[in-house]
């Protein structure tokens, strides 16, 4: 009789006990899969070169082009080269899984900068695409059709970044940006001012590592960059490729690691500028018929059962990381791909859930691939899932039965802040679960908000708090209950978040100063505006208003978070929960965190259960400061306070706290 085997995944969660069986058989499949794709000796980053054989290349008297296309009939190479004739380079079809290729004679045959194309015929049906693996494409204007571009640059990009990634990445401290509207005007933004202008506000603000979007080439601005049509492409409209590895090396400079938001889950739908049908075909990269697409989105999915598409996505997870020096990657719609239904309208309230008929066994086996090769080309990167499901072993090594991600994003915490917003429900209890809650073992990154909340049709968290009297009571002599409120709680929710949810954190690009109102890209619904596509700077640097204090709460916070080292354990303990006067007390790592989300406008006076007879406490850390778009400093911050024997039993201290505000101590 077959041994089971029990790996690590089981045994930190013995409530998987029931489903060894499905996790053993996940990981029969992964080295079923894996042992075929690497026969012959191969190592998976060895495999993972597919940028290195197809597309456009040098050699010693010409060029080589190569392109996948097995349903194809003919191919021919068009472009500027050839006046787009149609007829005289035809491809060449070297082995039978439709691999095909063209030798151009002479160094000149083309050049740097030309357009090009494919012409493709299938049968009677004769169209033209974009090649799959092309390094830059270009759009001739805002209602054409992109264009491939020969990109061949006679010198090759000068990266100084070497002791930068050869040393130990952080905990993540991640800020969430988009190039094109991070700038304030009203127009797209560049690679260039990206680094000229926000880069430097990011390195000051304390955060160390970037996390940038929309970067894959995606014809619909509005989709945040997430309908890809070129992959290995970094979108032209916001510069050349040179000009993305000089904010990166940049980056690299300044001790920021750059994370690349990468799109595996779907692909762009547009035939014409895209991949999903390009040899005419759904079946090439996708699923036959309904399965091969997304329900809600529209878009093209992945068949992540064909090795060929493992080879491509594979390669361009390498291509990022070779030729751009991403420290990473995002892993977008990550629950799209787990499931079947693509947990749309699934809770995710049983075990059993995770092992069913309705799970993606290949798409599973994709990801473990996927991490495999990330941190074999890159010891020190860092991959991070998005998964609302919680799909158990996300965020463990692949030996010990996990999909081998470094974290995964904790979706579930801004759905509990804007709840408790909502509803104005401040359960203690609750609170203290999704704030300390998370599958052992399993990193997970932190936050109250991102770039979801902030889309149109929805609130950032300030907005929520404020409402209309953000469009009026900004400024520092401005004070109401309603925007003391929404100040305090803000950054109330923010520093919970950071200390005690988390061991990364995450923050959206202006939501550190309370960026107000919603993000839109320009449509035809809009007028085509840039008005909320951009980021008022202004208001941050303005000391009049509230949001430099915000901002400058902010950047004390990560501050205090690296000089106490605060994500480096999740061991925090409960000290006293007050549930009708809304107190929380906790401690972690030696200090002591006094909470209150009290709704009075009161202060309340409160026993911390801590220490032993005559020790003494000093606070190291509030949030209730002037600076901080406080009305006034709420706390003499060079008092200590001494324990005692309370009722002559219990040690600890009293303590006023105002509400909405948190204040921190540390043992003398």
């Amino acid at each position: 009789m077959k041994k089971t085997r029990s790996y690590e995944l089981v045994k930190l969660d013995p409530m998987l006990k029931p489903y060894e069986g499905d996790i053993n058989m996940r990981m029969d499949r992964y080295n079923s899969v894996r042992n075929a794709l690497l026969s012959g000796g191969n190592d998976i980053s060895s495999f993972a070169n597919g940028h290195l054989y197809f597309g456009f290349h040098r050699t010693e008297d010409g060029w080589v082009f190569r392109e996948w296309a097995p349903a194809a009939d003919e191919v021919h190479l068009i472009g500027d080269f050839n006046d787009w004739n149609g007829c005289s380079h035809p491809l060449n079809r070297i082995s039978a899984n439709g691999i095909w290729e063209i030798y151009l004679n002479g160094k000149h045959a083309l050049s740097h900068g030309q357009r090009v194309k494919l012409r493709i015929r299938r049968g009677q049906d004769v169209f033209d695409r974009i090649p799959t693996y092309i390094h830059k494409v270009v759009q001739d204007g805002p209602n054409a059709s992109y264009n491939g571009v020969i990109y061949a640059p006679e010198a090759e990009f000068s990266w100084t970044d070497a002791a930068f990634m050869k040393r130990r990445k952080p905990s993540p401290l991640i800020y969430e940006a988009h190039v094109g509207m991070a700038q304030e005007h009203g127009h797209i933004g560049t690679y260039d001012e990206f680094t000229d202008y926000t880069l430097p506000r990011i390195k000051k603000d304390g955060y160390n590592t970037v996390q940038l979007m929309a970067v894959m080439e995606h014809p619909y601005y509005a989709s945040f960059g997430y309908q890809v049509s070129s992959f290995f492409a970094p979108s032209s409209r916001y510069g050349e490729p040179e000009a993305l590895k000089r904010l990166i090396n940049t980056a690299h400079s300044m001790g920021i690691s750059v994370l690349l938001d990468i799109v595996h889950s779907h692909m762009c739908a547009n035939a014409l500028d895209g991949i999903a049908l390009f040899d005419g075909t759904q079946t090439q990269f996708c699923h036959m018929g309904d399965r091969g697409r997304h329900p809600a989105w529209g878009t093209y999915l992945f068949d992540y059962a064909k090795h060929d598409v493992i080879h491509f996505l594979l390669s361009n997870i390498k291509y990022w990381q070779d030729e751009f020096h991403f420290d990473g990657f995002r892993f977008d719609g990550v629950t799209s791909m787990l499931y079947l239904d693509h947990g749309l309208g699934t809770a995710f309230d049983d075990y059993k859930k995770y092992y069913s008929m309705n799970t993606d066994i290949d798409a599973i086996i994709y990801l473990q691939l996927a991490n495999e090769l990330i941190h074999s080309v890159n010891k020190k990167a860092i991959s991070i899932a998005e998964d609302m499901s919680g799909m158990p072993g996300m965020c463990l090594p692949i030996k010990k039965g996990g999909i081998g991600f470094d974290y995964r994003l904790s979706m579930g915490l801004p759905d509990y802040w804007i709840k408790a917003i909502k509803n104005n429900n401040w359960n203690l209890y609750d609170m203290w679960w999704e704030m300390t809650t998370r599958r052992p073992g399993e990193k997970a990154v932190g936050y109250s908000e991102s770039h979801d909340q902030a889309l149109v049709g929805d609130k950032t968290l300030i907005f929520r708090l404020a409402d209309a009297e953000m469009y009026y009571g900004m400024n520092n002599d401005y004070h109401t209950y309603t925007i003391d409120k929404a100040i305090g709680l803000s950054k109330l929710i923010k520093f919970m978040t950071l200390t005690s949810a988390c061991d990364g954190y995450l923050n959206f690009m202006g939501n550190e100063f309370g960026h107000p109102e919603w993000i839109d890209f320009p449509r035809e619904g809009n007028g085509n505006s840039f008005h909320y596509a951009r980021r008022q700077w202004h208001l941050a640097d303005d000391v009049h208003l509230k949001y430099s204090g915000l901002l400058a709460f902010d950047n004390d916070m990560l501050a205090f978070a690296k000089k106490y080292d605060v994500l480096s354990t999740r061991e925090a303990r409960s000290l006293w929960v007050e549930p009708f006067k809304l107190v929380i007390a906790c401690e972690k790592q030696g200090l002591v965190y006094l909470y209150s989300f009290n709704m009075t406008n009161e202060t309340i006076h409160f026993f911390v259960p801590i220490g032993e007879a005559g020790d003494r406490y000093r606070p190291v850390f509030t949030s209730a400061l002037i600076k901080y778009a406080d009305g006034r400093d709420a706390y003499d911050m060079d008092k200590t306070e001494e324990v005692i024997l309370n009722d002559g039993k219990t040690p600890g201290f009293w303590f006023d706290i105002n509400p909405f505000t948190v204040i921190v101590f540390e043992k003398l």
